[in-house]
């Protein structure tokens, strides 16, 4: 899959949580291949942003575009905190529903995070970091332009870290938009930042 004249355009975005203003005033542009981090303090509205984009909020203010046909969920993979993944059904299953839910590749994609050995082991019975690769290896199970990612580098270990930037460098190649919050970084030498400050 490759993807051509991508962009996604924040103007002059506001947000507000709890009756708080969260930022105001926010603008960026992301074209075909960008990488951009979201960099800011705890409570800066990395996440709040995220879900803006993913249009899962609102905006107080401001505007997102993105110049695709389908509606912009249909477009985006978000990866937040809470990763969405079944604790019943095993990891072959859980992949398998969600290529069926959102229209993937036949083939399932476990050994792009290293879950061969994991396929038959349901959900629950997984670690931390082995639910954060299973949830990561939706972004491969279906091909969508933009990949929202909270946070994704938490709970990693160094293989799955390898994994992670083997395939946001692939996305990259094939003319996807990543857009992550990340205290730590990607780790991507392409990258470009978007400084997140508290509205005043």
């Amino acid at each position: 899959m490759r993807w051509q004249n991508l962009v996604l355009e924040a103007k002059s975005l506001a947000c507000e949580r709890g009756g708080r203003l969260v930022f105001r005033n926010l603008s960026f542009t992301a074209k075909n291949g960008d990488v951009i981090e979201l960099r800011g303090a705890n409570g800066s509205g990395k996440s709040s942003l995220l879900r803006l984009i993913a249009g899962l909020n609102q905006p107080a203010s401001g505007s997102i575009t993105f110049n695709i046909e389908k509606p912009l969920a249909e477009n985006a993979h978000y990866i937040g905190h809470s990763i969405g993944v079944k604790p019943a059904l095993t990891v072959t299953e859980n992949l398998d529903f969600w290529q069926k839910f959102f229209g993937g590749q036949d083939q399932i994609p476990l050994p792009s995070f290293h879950l061969e050995r994991l396929a038959d082991d349901e959900a629950r019975l997984l670690s931390e970091g082995q639910r954060r690769r299973l949830a990561l290896s939706r972004l491969v199970a279906v091909a969508r332009p933009l990949w929202l990612l909270d946070e994704p580098t938490v709970g990693l270990d160094q293989v799955a870290l390898g994994d992670l930037k083997r395939e946001m460098t692939k996305h990259m190649k094939s003319g996807g938009i990543i857009i992550a919050a990340t205290h730590t970084g990607l780790g991507m030498d392409n990258s470009r930042t978007v400084e997140m400050a508290e509205a005043a």
